[in-house]
């Protein structure tokens, strides 16, 4: 990651957090853009001066997230890698439920990666060797009751992923998603207090799977979405 500017949509939740830390750990210059107004906690003393960290933004505005990645090319001269895990969840059936389930979903977790893959392509292009990790979910493979919101707008990112994959083949960018389970947050322990943990994913192991793929190893690897399940 050394020499690399990263782009991280939602970097103040729980994965994001992690996300940003291990990739400044390992050299490369971090923004954060997050609908919250700041980051958490001691989150600035670990990351550095050199981050940047801007709050308060709407990625499902097409106008916010380029004026956003502009600012990151404004700082750091370049942008390498863009981490789209921005998103929210929501379980809504179809009897009985309203249609803002469904639009509420596709705002989060689409509208803010398409946006942000967008605002951030003219600067990914110019960098050679650009590259977009989208975070979809495994649920979305095979929807359960209850999941239909969530699942048909992370299944809209997963084929975000695939055309955008094929549409930036012979222009250096690479483009690929991640499909988790359960994710270990404290959101999903308070949800589900009597799951078995151990079988989540850690944040640091999809944080791990997410730089690997924002990576020059990873070159070869395009439109893939891969699943990390842990034991779920």
């Amino acid at each position: 990651m050394q020499g690399k500017t990263i782009v991280l949509t939602g970097g103040f939740g729980a994965l994001g957090r992690v996300v940003a830390e291990v990739a400044a750990a390992r050299g490369a210059s971090v923004a954060i853009l997050d609908h919250a107004p700041g980051p958490p906690d001691g989150m600035a003393e670990r990351l550095g001066p050199d981050a940047l960290m801007i709050g308060g933004l709407d990625l499902s505005s097409a106008d916010v997230a380029t004026k956003a990645m502009d600012n990151v090319k404004a700082k750091f001269g370049r942008l390498d890698a863009l981490l789209n895990i921005a998103g929210g969840f929501q379980w809504e059936t179809v009897e009985g439920g309203k249609d803002d389930a469904w639009e509420r979903m596709y705002a989060l977790n689409l509208m803010t990666a398409l946006n942000a893959c967008r605002a951030a392509l003219p600067y990914l292009i110019e960098s050679g060797a650009g590259r977009i990790v989208n975070v979809g979910a495994q649920s979305a493979l095979h929807a359960a009751s209850g999941m239909g919101p969530y699942a048909a707008s992370k299944s809209a990112v997963h084929r975000l992923t695939e055309s955008l994959a094929n549409e930036l083949k012979e222009k250096g960018v690479t483009v690929n998603a991640v499909l988790p389970s359960i994710i270990d947050t404290p959101g999903n322990r308070r949800d589900m207090p009597k799951a078995d943990f151990a079988r989540w994913v850690a944040p640091a192991d999809l944080a791990a799977v997410m730089l690997f793929l924002a990576s020059d190893e990873a070159k070869a690897i395009t439109g893939a979405l891969i699943p990390v399940t842990g034991r779920v």
